[in-house]
């Protein structure tokens, strides 16, 4: 069957059948099907989307392109945790080894920045050494040793997956439902683990804009993970501004080490403690969220999730003198303030272009090939809700380029300061 066929299907509305699109999947893996045929396909499924059917069965193909990982050496129950992206989103850093320290095993498989979103593997990178590229039996005895690791997909877990997430980013169809869905659980499933978390976000920072497409997402993800056995829940959290102060590489990582000496900002911190708290009663480590959390926020107390995250760092090749010393990461050459106009309260910060000039200052990618200035970023001095007076510093940027004037006007236009704010709510709901 020919690839462009099942383009015009697909474009065309219709729906696919498992054999296309296992021809799909086994085409993308082999290279027969070329980038610009994928693409194609890519933007047909984005505008005419996939029954439940198509979501399952492009899920299974791509998880089914590689190795599927047996962790049954690992023991106990292995919790994970997957966010589907958002501005200044950190949380996996200093969740995994919170969940971790309570010995907790969590093999973490991670993704890269997409659009105006971060991604795990890029912040930890900025980080002198730390490899998130290992094989298989390192990860897994990794985990064994240390009690968790957070890596890339290896070459042999969901390759179909790793081949289309880099033409997502740069065809603009990342926000699509079962493209989200498929590349999350592919790798999900494949990676062994026995209970998943999913944040998902919602709101202008996050590729689902409403709450209704944040559901709809959700309960994609949990049925696709409930149909195959998994233990699987999902949060929808707040997406409209920042999560946390820092939005950059090597920002993010010292915010997050941050979390773990008990000294994060509430939002980040929270949601943190959230999230640990349904993947510890998962693992059947506590009865309700109310002991978890507690557990939870004991380890930072006690130190013990700090000293996991170093052991991690280590464990993966990288410097763990990064917790005493954060400048060891790449620096700005700039720091460069960025003054309120006016006074009154933060009614708004426009999450998604917060992370657009974030990313236009080096801090992400616009072609699937850029590199990364790991330095740069933009550090909220304000958030929603804050009063601030003329003059105040709204935010800070990090720039290793002096002239910003660009960057400073889109910042401007999406930040905006009233007599009043709306109330924000960080965790909307939860779907199981």
């Amino acid at each position: 069957m020919r690839m462009v066929d099942i383009i015009d299907k697909k474009r065309n509305g219709g729906e696919l059948t498992k054999e296309e699109i296992q021809t799909f999947v086994d085409g993308v893996v082999s290279g027969e099907i070329p980038d610009y045929q994928t693409s194609a396909f890519l933007m047909a499924t984005y505008f005419k989307d996939m029954t439940d059917a198509e979501r399952s069965e492009l899920t299974m193909a791509m998880m089914k392109s590689g190795d599927h990982l047996d962790l049954s050496s690992i023991p106990g129950m292995k919790v994970d945790k997957h966010s589907t992206g958002g501005v200044g989103d950190k949380t996996s850093i200093p969740l995994a080894p919170i969940v971790a320290a309570l010995g907790i095993p969590v093999p973490m498989i991670s993704g890269r920045g997409l659009g105006h979103t971060g991604g795990t593997l890029d912040k930890l990178e900025a980080i002198p050494g730390y490899q998130v590229e290992i094989s298989e039996d390192a990860f897994i005895e990794q985990v064994k040793d240390k009690g968790l690791a957070i890596v890339g997909a290896t070459g042999n877990i969901a390759p179909a997956d790793k081949k289309i997430y880099a033409l997502r980013d740069v065809t603009d169809t990342v926000d699509s439902i079962p493209l989200i869905a498929s590349s999350i659980m592919s790798k999900k499933i494949a990676s062994g683990t026995d209970a998943l978390v999913i944040d998902v976000k919602t709101g202008a920072g996050a590729f689902m804009k409403t709450l209704d497409d944040s559901r709809e997402l959700a309960k994609a993800l949990v049925g696709i993970g409930k149909g195959v056995g998994m233990d699987c829940m999902a949060i929808i959290s707040d997406m409209n501004q920042p999560l946390g102060n820092a939005i950059g590489n090597a920002l993010e990582i010292k915010e997050s080490i941050d979390l773990l000496k008990g000294e994060a900002p509430a939002d980040i911190t929270d949601l943190v403690l959230t999230l640990g708290s349904h993947m510890v009663v998962m693992s059947g480590k506590a009865k309700t969220l109310d002991e978890a959390r507690a557990m939870c926020e004991k380890t930072i107390t006690d130190g013990s999730a700090l000293k996991k995250f170093g052991d991690m760092v280590e464990a993966q090749g990288g410097d763990r003198s990064v917790i005493d010393h954060p400048e060891i990461m790449p620096q700005a050459k700039y720091k460069i303030p960025l003054p309120a106009k006016a006074s009154g309260v933060v009614s708004k910060v426009e999450a998604d272009e917060m992370g657009i000039a974030s990313m236009l200052l080096g801090g992400g990618r616009q072609k699937a090939d850029d590199k990364l200035d790991y330095a740069v970023g933009i550090m909220m001095n304000k958030k929603v809700g804050d009063a601030v007076k003329e003059g105040d510093t709204l935010l800070t940027i990090y720039s290793n380029r002096e002239d910003v004037e660009d960057i400073k006007k889109r910042l401007y236009d999406n930040i905006e300061i009233s007599d009043s704010a709306e109330p924000f709510t960080l965790i909307h709901e939860t779907v199981r």
